[in-house]
């Protein structure tokens, strides 16, 4: 593994520390957490319909945006629930991202924006 890929996969583990210490101090149950954390991985049924809908099925449910402004939101409108969803979601990703698991190409599940998973 190259220094800046490894550089770029610590970044994402911290990423994904940092939302589960935060999800701790929401006061919501863990059990909601262990519950929901593979939840963003049932898009991967979208490879069902082929390569090209289960890549956009797949990266709808792992970009940052919606769990970030979800995150905002959350935190600004003081709904706790929110908070800890956006904060689920957000670790399940930096996880992805940290073991190596980028946003989906439309030539395969194996092809992603970091490069080709197994190589």
């Amino acid at each position: 593994m190259k220094p800046l890929d490894l550089t770029i996969r610590l970044e994402w583990a911290i990423v994904a520390v940092a939302a589960i210490v935060f999800y701790g101090s929401t006061g919501i149950s863990w059990w909601l957490f262990g519950l929901l954390i593979l939840a963003p991985d049932l898009s991967m049924s979208g490879y069902l319909a082929g390569p090209r809908a289960g890549a956009l099925a797949y990266n709808a449910l792992h970009i940052l945006i919606v769990p970030v402004l979800l995150l905002l939101a959350g935190h600004l409108s003081g709904r706790v629930t929110a908070t800890a969803l956006a904060l689920i979601w957000i670790a399940h990703i930096a996880i992805d991202r940290a073991l190596g698991y980028g946003l989906k190409l439309s030539t395969g599940f194996q092809d992603t924006h970091l490069g080709r998973i197994g190589r």
